[in-house]
């Protein structure tokens, strides 16, 4: 005769053991650590991309200030303030805006551009680039950038 066993169900295990939490835990800060690291690549980049694109603006009013007014200006005004004609000549008139507002670095106040113009025949204008360049810029911009523009 077959007597009958009975079988119990075991304890059904429910929930994640230790080990499995902190193994999941684990990719997840590593996933987390490597995105920050490449958002934080791309931030430089486009800051990088904005100063090119902020010293092209510079760039073009002085160049069109120069056919006005025969000099590149000696000194540009603060950021945010407009470059403006300085009456010396018929086409150089106060009322003239070659840039509306001057850009300023991304990270300013911690960076800015720098811009030089001794004589008013050639001037210097350049940017220090999160990225690295390949520049090597004298002048006032000394050793701090790596991004310049000369006059053509």
């Amino acid at each position: 005769m077959m007597s009958a066993i009975s079988h119990q169900p075991s304890a059904i295990r429910k929930g994640f053991t230790l080990i499995e939490l902190l193994v999941s835990i684990s990719i997840i800060a590593i996933l987390i650590s490597l995105s920050v690291f490449g958002l934080q690549g791309a931030r430089e980049s486009g800051r990088d991309t904005q100063r090119k694109s902020d010293i092209e603006v510079i760039r073009s009013g002085i160049e069109i200030y120069k056919s006005d007014c025969d000099l590149y200006p000696l000194s540009l005004p603060a950021a945010g303030s407009p470059l403006v004609g300085d009456g010396s000549t018929t086409t150089c008139l106060a009322t003239n805006d070659y840039i509306a507002n001057i850009p300023d670095d991304p990270l300013s106040p911690a960076r800015s551009f720098y811009y030089d113009s001794p004589d008013g025949e050639t001037y210097e204008l350049c940017a220090a680039l999160e990225g690295g360049g390949s520049d090597i810029c004298g002048g006032s911009c000394g050793e701090v950038c790596n991004y310049q523009t000369i006059n053509p």
